[in-house]
């Protein structure tokens, strides 16, 4: 008997080196990346709001960095998912816009997940996607993820009791959401499968993609009270306003409740000092909802919200986390967008791989440095609209060009004195404004898939 538990611990004290030892012996970190749908830059207490609790997102910033000049990478939701992912601007992207639809990513496009798994990492995308549908190069597990749940289809993710999500390539039917027994919340469904995919691979190097649909809108009759779809509107029920705004209010404060679920989480399993916590919103808020927009100050102090390219639809949260390596309660007014993201993760990890990306790393402003700013950052949205839009920023000078079916309106602005973008100065800069008009030529590579074609 005494020779059986002495095999016992001696398996056990094996097991325990070995596993202590593969954590000890990490030294790449792992990556949570946690992205809200519509959020503004406005909303969270941390960037002024007053009147929508978010204690957790408010703590991870007193823990890590806050960004004040983070962009997207685009004014709405694929296109700025693409950006991410693929580390380019829209100039240059595969998929620039919600519409037409068809659009997705091929096997020649590199993404973030794919440079992880090369490097070594398991790979999770949880949420909206809407970068390929099924069937489509552009699924998840063709773009270098080990596993997905969630939304394909950037349409279906506007409801939050649908009949069904994709678990990898199978649908994971969720029969209650008809009749009167609904289902779980999509967004509490995706919470889960987060949790649970952290504690399944603690033991080793990961990345997840954490793509909330919260707080997105979820009908389009913007008269309707349930506009925005939440279990409860606690804990502003008591509150004398819209039911909109409650509502609104609430999505923001449950995302912020799991938010705070995850970085507790990652303490529990003493992943903290290894792990980058990255939190942030994918565009501008919608503008158009009575009380939610005008009534939070949802986009700041900043113009226009999303499909705009003014700053309230492109200028984003952001909070990175990473505990002995970023300053605590720290800030920084480097401008960085969504497309920098590759290059930082390959600086971060010392990816020894070639990538092709517009953006640059800014490893160095998480230790606390200095980098230099790119020539320009690019913008566009509506290719098949009536009115196309084209941004570009050079320092402190921004230039929007909107091209309507037979002329071209410009409006320049200076960022450093004027942040709300309240006084054009185009006719006061003819110098600086040429420049940033051969730089929105320069930017854009014409797409077959977006038929546009871009001259001064």
């Amino acid at each position: 008997m005494k020779t059986y538990y002495c095999k016992v611990l001696l398996i056990l004290g094996i097991y325990i080196f070995f596993t202590t030892n593969i954590r000890c012996q990490q030294t790449n970190p792992n990556i949570i990346f946690i992205m809200a749908d519509d959020l503004g830059y406005g909303d969270l207490g941390c960037y002024g709001q007053d009147k929508i609790l978010t204690p957790n997102i408010d703590r991870l910033r007193s823990e890590g960095l806050q960004f004040t000049q983070a962009y997207a990478g685009s004014s709405v939701c694929a296109p700025s998912r693409c950006s991410l992912l693929t580390g380019k601007h829209n100039g240059h992207n595969r998929v620039r816009d919600n519409i037409p639809h068809g659009t997705f990513l091929q096997p020649d496009d590199f993404t973030i997940a794919e440079m992880m798994k090369k490097a070594g990492y398991t790979t999770g995308a949880i949420g909206k996607w809407g970068l390929g549908n099924p069937g489509t190069w552009g699924i998840p597990t063709r773009q270098g993820f080990d596993y997905f749940y969630g939304h394909l289809n950037q349409d279906q993710a506007h409801f939050y009791y649908p009949d069904y999500l994709w678990d990898n390539t199978d649908i994971d039917l969720l029969s209650g959401n008809r009749g009167e027994k609904k289902n779980e919340y999509t967004h509490d469904l995706f919470t889960k499968k987060a949790i649970s995919f952290i504690r399944e691979n603690r033991n080793s190097p990961f990345f997840l993609y954490l793509s909330y649909t919260i707080p997105h809108f979820s009908d389009y009759n913007k008269d309707s009270p349930n506009l925005y779809i939440v279990p409860s509107d606690a804990p502003y029920s008591e509150k004398e306003w819209s039911q909109t705004s409650k509502n609104y209010a609430a999505m923001v404060s449950r995302m912020d409740k799991d938010i705070g679920q995850i970085n507790q989480l990652v303490q529990d399993l003493a992943l903290e000092e290894n792990t980058i916590i990255i939190f942030t919103s994918d565009n501008g808020p919608l503008d158009y909802v009575e009380k939610a927009y005008t009534f939070f100050d949802s986009n700041g102090k900043y113009r226009g919200g999303k499909r705009d390219l003014y700053e309230g639809g492109i200028r984003v949260p952001m909070i990175i986390k990473w505990r002995n390596q970023v300053a605590s309660n720290s800030s920084t007014d480097t401008p960085i967008a969504f497309w920098d993201f590759l290059p930082t993760f390959a600086d971060i990890l010392d990816y020894p791989g070639s990538i092709t990306s517009d953006g640059r790393s800014f490893l160095p402003v998480l230790k606390g440095k200095s980098i230099q700013d790119p020539d320009y950052f690019y913008w566009d949205y509506g290719h098949v609209r009536d009115t196309f839009l084209q941004a570009v920023r050079s320092d402190q000078f921004k230039l929007i060009a909107k091209h309507s079916k037979d002329r071209i309106a410009y409006e320049l602005y200076d960022l450093d004195r004027d942040p709300e973008e309240s006084k054009n100065i185009i006719d006061l800069n003819t110098p600086v404004a040429n420049q940033l008009k051969e730089y929105l030529v320069q930017a854009y590579d014409y797409s077959e898939n977006y038929p546009r074609k871009i001259s001064k």
